[in-house]
């Protein structure tokens, strides 16, 4: 088979969107949840803001958003259909937003894993940091690296999905596997559409962080973990409800979410 080598998604945001519709904005309304909960100012940075949904979302319930991103094609898309917040471009593993203090940062949708190497998270932390006022938070959900200790539920098979837009059909067959000296979850998607161009062949990689490991990272940068446990959440079981209190510690689910405020000086 041929394919053609890229990123469907990404390189097509709004294919984006009608494969992730979100009508309900959880990812952004768990983030704002926890803003409120712990008193964070109104400046946030959105960081790997994607489409610019859960961006806007912020901007709507009256923070000072900047969203920023890797990817010109989201960003684009975000200024045109989601205003509000500023859109600048910026690479996660390490950038500087110049004079700008950010009250929070907010890092969902597993864009903290990103930073595959050590190097690279460093880098995340210390442009976080930089880009904090002091006291400011750093809020993030993501994949569990714990959860894969043992577990091979998501590995087994590959997993279909598939989903139409504007009149074509589109279909994925999606392959897991760990890299476990590169501590890293490699993704295989191959894209088939009944337009008759070729499949698409993606891949793409998340770093598996343990939760003790993350805890030694952020301390080590000046952060102390507020919160951080496998749910509920905006992707968890049970339903994460607006106003929940913080679970306790626990991490044996896919997701993990973090809450971790920098050093007040």
């Amino acid at each position: 088979m041929t394919t053609r080598q890229g990123n469907l998604l990404t390189d097509h945001p709004e294919l984006y969107e009608a494969r992730f519709p979100d009508p309900d904005r959880l990812a952004a309304r768990w983030a704002e949840d926890r803003l409120r909960h712990h008193g964070a100012g109104p400046r946030v940075l959105d960081l790997g803001c994607g489409t610019g949904r859960d961006a806007a979302h912020l901007h709507a319930a009256g923070r000072r958003v900047v969203g920023a991103d890797s990817s010109e094609a989201m960003l684009a898309h975000a200024r045109d259909r989601h205003p509000g917040p500023e859109y600048v471009h910026a690479d996660l593993r390490g950038f500087d937003l110049g004079e700008r203090a950010f009250d929070a940062v907010v890092c969902l949708d597993s864009a903290f894993l990103y930073a595959h190497t050590n190097d690279e998270l460093d880098g995340l932390l210390s442009s976080c940091r930089r880009a904090l006022a002091p006291g400011g938070l750093l809020i993030a959900e993501m994949r569990n690296g714990a959860f894969f200790l043992g577990r091979t539920e998501l590995l087994d098979a590959p997993a279909v999905s598939r989903f139409t837009w504007e009149g074509t059909a589109y279909r994925a067959v999606t392959t897991l596997h760990v890299d476990r000296a590169a501590q890293l979850l490699r993704r295989r998607r191959v894209w088939t559409a009944d337009d008759g161009l070729p499949p698409t062949e993606q891949h793409s990689a998340w770093r598996l962080l343990f939760p003790q490991e993350l805890r030694y990272a952020l301390a080590a940068h000046g952060f102390t973990v507020l919160a951080l446990h496998d749910g509920p959440g905006p992707r968890t079981e049970p339903p994460w409800r607006e106003g929940d209190p913080e679970p306790g510690a626990t991490a044996d689910g896919d997701r993990l979410h973090l809450v971790a405020r920098l050093a007040a000086s």
